[in-house]
């Protein structure tokens, strides 16, 4: 039996990660055509480097170069959302994690969801795509953003944190007075 070519070797092992890769690049440069092109581009980054490549969870690897190349991406096109600072509006984190407001994002329209996610801080938005629709582990997400788990962990907390302060006003939930 001839052994696989190294093509073969890269479209078994990358291949089936292309709906992750998508989906991170288009939460993170917020335009459809965009995230197409920066895929296409870390996908020839990521066969150029195959050989490279020595085995391992294929998925962080590919998620990394994706996540690489959506930067090198926004440095070259829209460098002011690089800049943009998640400490804009700072926000206490307390250490209630029975996450109430998980559950409200699970209860809320997900076109809702949605819209406020993209609002998101891009530091947070990644995160926040990458443990809550692609369901990686804070290791997996800490490996490819080349942070620390900390730091992943603060990220998502405040993340989730802002995402419920921007559902709120949308849902009618937590306003004052109500409806007489």
């Amino acid at each position: 039996m001839p052994e696989q070519s190294s093509a073969d070797r890269f479209e078994a092992v990358v291949l089936p990660h292309l709906p992750a890769a998508y989906n991170l690049a288009r939460w993170i440069v917020r335009n459809n055509a965009d995230a197409e092109d920066v895929v296409q581009e870390a996908y020839l980054r990521a066969f150029k480097f195959f050989d490279g490549y020595r085995g391992g969870e294929s998925r962080t690897w590919l998620l990394t170069i994706v996540r690489n190349t959506c930067y090198s991406w926004l440095q070259r096109n829209r460098s002011r959302e690089l800049t943009d600072s998640i400490d804009d509006a700072p926000e206490a984190v307390t250490d209630d994690f029975a996450n109430p407001e998980l559950r409200l994002v699970q209860d809320a329209d997900a076109q809702m969801v949605r819209e406020c996610l993209a609002e998101l801080p891009l530091e947070f938005r990644e995160v926040m795509v990458m443990r809550e629709l692609e369901e990686l582990s804070y290791k997996e997400i800490a490996t490819i953003a080349e942070l620390p788990i900390g730091t992943v962990m603060s990220r998502l907390a405040r993340g989730r944190k802002r995402l419920h302060s921007l559902l709120e006003p949308r849902m009618g939930v937590g306003t004052k007075g109500g409806a007489a």
